[in-house]
């Protein structure tokens, strides 16, 4: 059998593994040094011999060393993001938010999910933190007193998503939606219909959105002259953040909100109000003629369902182009700034003006 010519070997043995700087310094022939050099576009090589190099470098297929650079800049061009689940209809616009700014800086984004589990919150931390990514990012629901601590500890820039901290460290920022505003919004637009007996469902799986949710409910119905009644609040009992939680949530909380007589329902999410929505449909009773809902969050499928939801829109693209910009920021060690934004009460079709005057009780409530 004949060999194959030299030239054919060569290319070969350059197939089989990676192309290397001293590879391209042996066919170029130059130093190690100009190589290096060319391909970091130094101004110290000459623009003909830095233009030969990079394109004798394509042609023959070299990719950088990501690990030799990062132990050269002491930057992996990785950031790590901890979110509650990956099916959370939520976070996925936050996330596609996150990955068009950390695109065009030139980083990759390492996701995992922590299923509300402050075990694994903070075991994603710790990967993050041996990945030696240089920035994290939390969108994560539950945050412990020992979760902050750990973050505090590993000194690495982070941005929490929709959860203030109570932190004071100088790396730890976050970039909110208003829940307390967004709640107002919410029931006031209830109280405007002219609803009187309004009801709040939550969760105790999102503490921090379902307290503040709930003080911005309070806040409207005082501002009305309105006293809620102590069954008017609902707060489910839920094992994890999901959406399969949410519903069935809502699906569970709907009898004893209706035992207690109210004529509309805010939700502390769009998925608990989906839920309630399923289970109006199979004791039949007409939304909103006989009850109204309102969710929070505007996902996709808020506008789908029927009736399309009445809801409060959260900026969630923004949401995570901000909180990348606030990363970005923190890693050229610029001034790291929290952000509050403001959210939007979107009116559709599940709420109207309820049935039968303040005081009698609807049909809904009537049939058991």
């Amino acid at each position: 059998m004949s060999s194959p010519p030299a030239g054919g070997r060569v290319a070969a043995t350059r197939r089989s593994r990676e192309v290397s700087i001293a590879d391209i310094a042996r066919v170029a022939g130059v130093s190690h040094t100009t190589v290096s050099r060319a391909l970091r576009d130094s101004p110290l090589i000459s623009e003909e011999t830095r233009k030969r190099i990079q394109q004798l470098a394509l042609e023959m297929g070299y990719t950088p060393n990501a690990i030799a650079q990062s132990l050269q800049t002491r930057r992996t061009s990785t950031v790590g993001l901890a979110v509650t689940s990956i099916a959370d209809p939520f976070l996925s616009e936050v996330v596609r938010g996150i990955e068009e700014v950390a695109r065009s800086a030139g980083l990759s984004v390492f996701l995992s999910a922590t299923h509300n589990d402050p075990e694994q919150e903070i075991a994603v931390i710790e990967t993050f933190h041996r990945r030696r990514v240089d920035g994290i990012l939390v969108a994560s629901s539950r945050m412990t007193g020992e979760y902050k601590q750990r973050l505090d500890q590993i000194r690495v820039p982070t941005v929490l998503i929709n959860s203030q901290a109570e932190s004071q460290y100088e790396l730890l920022h976050w970039v909110a939606v208003d829940d307390l505003v967004g709640a107002r919004l919410a029931v006031e637009h209830l109280v405007a219909l002219g609803h009187r007996s309004i009801g709040y469902l939550g969760t105790n799986s999102r503490p921090r959105s379902c307290r503040q949710r709930l003080e911005g409910y309070r806040a409207a119905l005082a501002s009305a002259g309105l006293v809620p009644r102590e069954d008017w609040v609902t707060i489910m009992a839920a094992e994890e953040a999901s959406p399969q939680e949410d519903v069935l949530c809502g699906r569970r909380a709907l009898p004893r909100l209706l035992e207690a007589g109210v004529s509309a329902i805010f939700c502390q999410n769009d998925m608990m109000a989906i839920g309630a929505l399923m289970a109006c449909y199979r004791r039949g009773i007409a939304v909103p003629r006989e009850l109204s809902v309102v969710g929070f969050d505007d996902i996709e499928m808020a506008s789908c369902v029927i009736p399309p939801l009445t809801t409060v829109r959260q900026p969630r693209i923004e949401l995570g182009r901000l909180a990348m910009q606030v990363l970005l920021d923190l890693l050229h060690e610029q001034e790291g700034h929290n952000h509050v934004l403001a959210p939007e009460l979107v009116v559709r079709e599940s709420t109207a003006p309820p049935s039968v005057p303040s005081g009698q009780v609807p049909r809904a409530q009537r049939r058991g």
